[in-house]
């Protein structure tokens, strides 16, 4: 089913001081979509979002919302009450729960009668249907997003902002609030924007991801694509594209890629599925958790790549371990603790690790020679 486009910006520009910190060629926002805005600390995530939103206007470029561009400070002001924004703090007034849900209805004036149903309903299903009168002052961390999220939802808007709305929370309260705004987005069929550095968050959340670089967007596509094909060394590492390593291009037959990667004084050839040229230069990307790891090579396997190694550096991943490996180039895995326990994974610990050739990502990138 092809989604409508609610929002969509052409050639956006922000200045600050004189210079410019944001440019982005084009975007578009999907009804019913999440977008995740991704990238690392002043990659111009918060800039985009509020220039989306209507509430920092561009020097440059155009935003369009449906069939409306959004040129002056009226057109801006009809835009900002079909959507609503949360901030990584709450912003939450000195008043009771109910009175904090209930504050964007009564600045739209919707009725007395009509605000209560809605404040309620919007407090049960993010499970603040007990404190209702309970003081913001007096909300822990997560309560006190929750609060926010109803205000939002309340609205019933038609675009959803959300600038590092989990950020400041604990783990426990992270964990239990990034499920129910899923099944909230999921429910409702809100369009949202989500700015995040967390792959974790975007990976749980959003259909499509926009990665950031110096104010500009270095990539955009659907989740899957951008995780498992990006397109430079920058995004690779981003979205957790850990082992990427030079390599050249031996041969390319029937879409089997045989490489030779530079690394090293002994040549290690590993096979990929693609189109490249013989002799050309590229970045061999693995994810690690599509490599696997055992004590012994499975001549049965359908496995094309397996290369003997010892670890490194074994480092805990929330309920999971990366694992270094030394194979003649840098490897990285991820395992369970109950693999870790099963295969005795320490530092010294000889292992093959292996992995299938369509899990091997090519980058084509011009200047390779020059840059790695």
């Amino acid at each position: 089913m092809t989604r409508e486009t609610l929002l969509w910006a052409r050639n956006l520009q922000v200045h600050r001081g004189g210079a410019q910190v944001l440019e982005v060629a084009a975007l578009d926002l999907r009804s019913g979509e999440v977008l995740a805005l991704m990238g690392p600390n002043g990659a111009g995530k918060s800039t985009l979002m509020l220039t989306l939103a209507g509430l920092l206007p561009p020097t440059a470029g155009e935003l369009h919302f449906r069939d409306t561009r959004l040129q002056s400070r009226a057109d801006r002001d009809a835009f900002r009450r079909r959507m609503t924004m949360v901030f990584q703090d709450p912003l939450l007034f000195d008043t009771t729960v109910a009175q904090n849900i209930a504050s964007g209805l009564t600045l739209h004036g919707v009725p007395a009668a009509e605000r209560t149903p809605r404040v309620e309903e919007w407090a049960r299903r993010l499970g603040l249907g007990g404190l209702l009168d309970r003081s913001a002052k007096h909300l822990s961390g997560g309560e006190a997003q929750r609060t926010a999220l109803a205000r939002a939802f309340v609205l019933r808007p038609d675009i959803l902002f959300l600038d590092e709305p989990f950020s400041s929370l604990d783990a426990q309260a992270r964990e239990s609030l990034i499920d129910d705004l899923g099944r909230l987005l999921a429910e409702t069929g809100v369009t949202a924007v989500l700015s995040t550095h967390d792959q974790g968050e975007a990976a749980r959340l959003a259909h499509r991801l926009a990665i950031m670089q110096e104010g500009r967007i270095v990539q955009m596509g659907g989740l899957r694509e951008v995780m498992n094909h990006p397109e430079d060394p920058f995004v690779a590492a981003f979205v957790g594209m850990e082992t990427l390593l030079k390599g050249q291009v031996v041969t390319c037959r029937e879409g089997l890629v045989s490489l030779r990667l530079r690394k090293g004084p002994v040549d290690h050839e590993v096979l990929a599925l693609g189109e490249a040229q013989p002799g050309q230069t590229v970045l061999v990307g693995v994810r690690p958790e599509h490599v696997a790891l055992s004590l012994q090579t499975d001549n049965t396997s359908s496995v094309r790549n397996a290369f003997p190694g010892a670890v490194t550096k074994v480092i805990p991943r929330g309920p999971f371990f990366k694992i270094e490996l030394d194979c003649g180039f840098f490897l990285a895995a991820y395992v369970t603790a109950q693999s870790l326990s099963e295969l005795g994974l320490q530092p010294g610990r000889s292992v093959v690790a292996s992995f299938k050739a369509t899990s091997v990502h090519l980058i084509r990138k011009e200047g390779l020679d020059s840059e790695l």
